[in-house]
């Protein structure tokens, strides 16, 4: 059996990239859950399962980390001697810098269901070129040094598609 400090694309057997397959992703996770589960270890006593619950919370550790892509590029770039460290390193191009002050305000002037939708949409846009940027960062150009800044703006991307929704749902 794999070990349990294995990472986690060894942990499931896929390539340790950005681009991954869902389906095999969920697919590995059921496979893992049932070898691993502890009901199957009932009748070699309470140290098997024990161990047995160990592997099935480090299972679904990883499944989490793999299944979504910014969990899994901040991952990739641990792995690769390039912490995100988000906390500590706040630093964005100006660019994105503007297109978020941009993205705020529209977002505090927008009181309808249609401007929101809107950004809403403009936003999921701007998520989608990030992750294919990451992609092409952490898997054509293995560079997750640049792919750390991707990595801050997806998460920035996050939070505030949060914010559009949270702000939508009180408008409906």
């Amino acid at each position: 059996m794999i070990s349990l400090q294995a990472n986690d694309f060894e942990l499931f057997d896929v390539p340790a990239q950005f681009a991954q397959d869902r389906a095999q992703l969920d697919a590995c996770w059921k496979a893992l859950q049932r070898e691993a589960h502890p009901d199957r270890f009932a009748a070699e006593g309470v140290a098997a399962q024990r161990v047995a619950m160990q592997w099935s919370v480090r299972i679904n550790e990883a499944y989490q980390r793999l299944k979504d892509p910014l969990k899994r590029a901040a991952y990739l770039c641990e792995l690769q001697g390039a912490p995100v460290q988000a906390e500590n390193n706040t630093a964005m191009p100006a660019s994105f810098l503007m297109q978020q002050m941009a993205w705020r305000e529209s977002l505090d002037d927008t009181d309808s269901a249609e401007g929101l939708d809107a950004l809403a949409d403009e936003v999921a846009a701007e998520q989608r070129r990030v992750q294919q940027e990451l992609a092409h960062l952490l898997d054509v150009s293995k560079d997750p040094v640049l792919a750390v800044g991707q990595v801050r703006a997806l998460m920035f991307i996050e939070r505030f598609t949060q914010e559009v929704n949270a702000k939508l749902d009180r408008l409906t």
